[in-house]
């Protein structure tokens, strides 16, 4: 896939995994819509687009509104081509389920599935006339909890594995339009998402993620997992025997409430 000279939006834009993305399309030539909650980081970012190549404009929006979708559709209605959208927007509440408020459960469910699923409804269109010329891009971001649903983080699993079965079941819809559909599962990753959590999980540079993910797509892969390889066996294993994750994990649970129990960036 030539990821140079892209024109399309990036979500969650003001920091880590959408911030690296970005300056790395820039680096390629490309003209961004940056979408965040923070003007001051989107700026941040648009600065460091245009020392990368790169060009820009600013959609100061909370994804997790119902009029988002229209709101990105209507900024970027009047360019001639958007042959990108990169999903990459979320957020995250761990705990116990039932300590979870439902203004929790529902600021994940709306930013981490909904937005994606409306943005890309309302985006599409002309991703796909930009796909038939020259072929376009819609990256989601899913999480390696995907592969592997981890205790006190039920509803960001059900999130990110719905995600991920988006991206899957439009891939197929879109086969043979030029919209090439991918899904990338980053692992623990040293973003400031992660910083309120203290759980020993090995914690990949946001720089090795973005490398890869970009490798992949050059490569024109679909699925690209972007996590730990220390944690490739535990995913292997939860394909094969789920049950034995459960009793694998079971002694440590206390352990890991405690570690997770702060983890939240809503």
């Amino acid at each position: 896939m030539d990821l140079n000279n892209r024109r399309g939006i990036v979500t969650g834009a003001g920091q880590g995994i959408g911030q690296a993305l970005a300056l790395d399309f820039a680096a390629k030539g490309a003209h961004l819509l940056l979408v965040g909650r923070k003007d001051e980081t989107l700026q941040q970012t648009a600065d460091l687009v245009q020392a990368a190549g790169g060009t820009s404009e600013i959609l100061v929006q909370d994804l997790g509104k119902t009029d988002a979708a229209d709101r990105v559709a209507e900024a970027v209605k009047s360019w001639d081509t958007i042959d990108l959208l990169v999903n990459n927007a979320g957020n995250v509440r761990a705990g116990r389920l039932e300590e979870s408020t439902a203004a929790e459960v529902t600021a994940m469910i709306d930013l981490n599935l909904t937005a994606p699923v409306l943005l890309t409804q309302a985006l599409l269109p002309q991703l796909r006339t930009s796909g038939a010329a020259n072929g376009s891009l819609i990256l989601n971001i899913s999480s390696e909890i995907a592969l592997v649903a981890m205790p006190f983080y039920a509803v960001y699993a059900a999130t990110k594995s719905g995600l991920a079965a988006f991206g899957e079941a439009m891939r197929r819809e879109l086969h043979g339009t030029g919209v090439h559909v991918a899904t990338v599962y980053p692992g623990a990753t040293d973003t400031a998402m992660m910083s309120t959590q203290n759980a020993d999980w090995e914690r990949r540079p946001v720089a090795d993620v973005v490398t890869q993910v970009m490798t992949g797509l050059v490569a024109g892969e679909h699925e690209i997992n972007a996590s730990a390889p220390d944690g490739r066996g535990l995913q292997q294993l939860n394909a094969a025997d789920p049950l034995a994750v459960d009793a694998a994990m079971a002694p440590g649970l206390a352990d890991m409430e405690a570690a997770v129990k702060d983890h939240v960036s809503i």
